[in-house]
């Protein structure tokens, strides 16, 4: 295999001579931590996509060991020579022969004629045709909240009868992996009062408007956590925004571009773009940290297009993570004691993608009474990382106990995070380790703060 089919720009190539093998990444990679395995750190898959691009053939094991990377990105600022581990991860995983992302059932480019998908390079040997069917399953239904919503009754119809605790042991793990893990990640019915009715298409600023904002309703997040969505519209009101919540927005193609499906998360990006630029906002709020990482990356994704690199400039400007945009715009509504310990954890693709740390922990102890417990790993993988807890069930499995364990030990009353997967893996984690706890969004934090509702809401 010639490199030129796998790299014909030879960016790629440019990328792994970028690494000198220093080993500053080893520390910092989770896979790494619990195997020790060199092909189970960035430098040494680095070092296998530069074989694979030299024109070697990979071998089933090799195959795995980069299907084993979870694309935390913590390998990414840890790197002293600034290597971009992500462009190659997502290039080596778009390498599996799993067909064009047409049979997948993503949105078709609006308005234009459709390009033929080009040919698969086969640079890594197929998954098995379970591991495909399944992986297909995911990408036919996670990034279309209506599918996504049809699944989880039976998913909660399998937790009422005790399914879940069944396929807890090592032998049903074995035998039905898939449906193991997603019993085990997947949320309960909720405890409290649910969202019910349409989500509303516009929330009108209290006070004084200072901004005009759109916001992003995701998908996992709309399914499974509809509440965080309404907490993030009602601070954003309370902080002097208007909200305009498009009802036509779909999936940002977070999940597909993140494991390397370029062409579907680029179809998803440009219906996406269409969308807002039809809301006429000032920015494009975010409350889910993979989906705020994809966004910015739109620029990126649709740079050799001409048709839309120039708007998905645009658009990507005006993507923030809710912290980020509320710790700029400065606060204007008062907030209320929260008598509260809350556990921090830095979701990846907010800390190591967008570089977002400090903001979160600023709004957080600017509430009076809060105290934020700082967790001993908080930058290290939960073990979600998009859908890996459903594909590598082991590894996310013993990431989420180290997790759990670290979170424990804080003592602290409430675990917050700013993605939907973080919250269902550390609250599976925490379960399973028999110290659960509840874990919110820090939108839920906030909007409680000012609303001046008692800690046990979020409890």
């Amino acid at each position: 295999m010639s490199d030129h089919l796998l790299d014909p720009t030879g960016e790629l190539r440019e990328v792994v001579g970028d690494c000198v093998h220093c080993g500053f990444c080893l520390t910092a990679c989770p896979t790494y931590q619990l195997w020790g395995e060199e092909m189970d750190s960035p430098r040494g898959r680095i070092h296998l996509i530069g074989q694979l691009l030299d024109g070697a053939h990979a071998s089933p094991v090799a195959a795995e060991h980069l299907d084993r990377c979870l694309g935390c990105m913590a390998c990414v600022p840890a790197c002293p020579s600034g290597v971009r581990y992500d462009r190659l991860i997502e290039a080596a995983r778009s390498w599996a022969t799993e067909g064009s992302a047409a049979e997948s059932g993503a949105p078709a480019e609006s308005g234009a004629a459709t390009r033929p998908a080009a040919e698969p390079v086969p640079a890594l040997p197929p998954r098995s045709a379970r591991q495909r069917a399944f992986r297909a399953a995911i990408f036919a239904t996670f990034p279309y909240p209506g599918r996504l919503r049809r699944l989880t009754r039976p998913l909660r119809a399998l937790q009422r009868i005790g399914a879940d605790r069944l396929l807890t042991g090592d032998l049903a793990g074995r035998l039905i992996p898939e449906v193991a893990a997603a019993l085990r990640v997947a949320p309960g019915p909720p405890a409290g009062r649910t969202v019910r009715g349409r989500f509303p298409e516009f929330v009108a600023a209290r006070g004084r408007r200072r901004a005009t904002v759109g916001m992003l309703t995701g998908c996992v997040q709309q399914v499974f956590f509809p509440q965080v969505n309404m907490a993030t519209a009602r601070v954003l009101a309370s902080e002097g925004c208007d909200v305009v919540i498009p009802r036509g927005q779909g999936c940002c193609g977070a999940l597909s571009l993140h494991d390397g499906r370029r062409g579907e998360a680029a179809a998803f990006a440009r219906r996406l773009i269409e969308t807002f630029e039809l809301a006429g906002v000032d920015a494009i709020v975010v409350n889910s940290a993979g989906c705020g990482s994809a966004m910015k990356e739109h620029a990126d994704l649709l740079r050799d297009d001409p048709r839309w690199a120039g708007r998905a400039i645009a658009h990507s400007a005006k993507v923030a993570d809710l912290s980020e945009f509320l710790v700029d715009l400065g606060p204007a509504a008062a907030r209320h004691p929260l008598a509260l310990t809350v556990a921090y954890h830095d979701a990846c693709h907010l800390a190591s993608a967008q570089r977002i740390t400090r903001q979160p922990r600023e709004l957080l102890t600017a509430i009076p009474e809060l105290v934020v417990a700082e967790v001993p790993d908080a930058g290290t993988c939960c073990g979600s990382a998009g859908i890996y807890n459903l594909v590598q069930p082991d590894a996310a499995r013993q990431l989420g106990a180290r997790k759990a364990s670290s979170v424990a030990g804080t003592g602290a009353d409430l675990v917050v995070s700013g993605n939907p997967g973080c919250a269902l893996q550390i609250a599976a984690a925490l379960s399973a380790a028999g110290s659960p706890k509840p874990v919110a969004h820090l939108a839920e934090v906030l909007d409680a703060s000012i609303r001046a509702r008692p800690p046990s809401t979020l409890l």
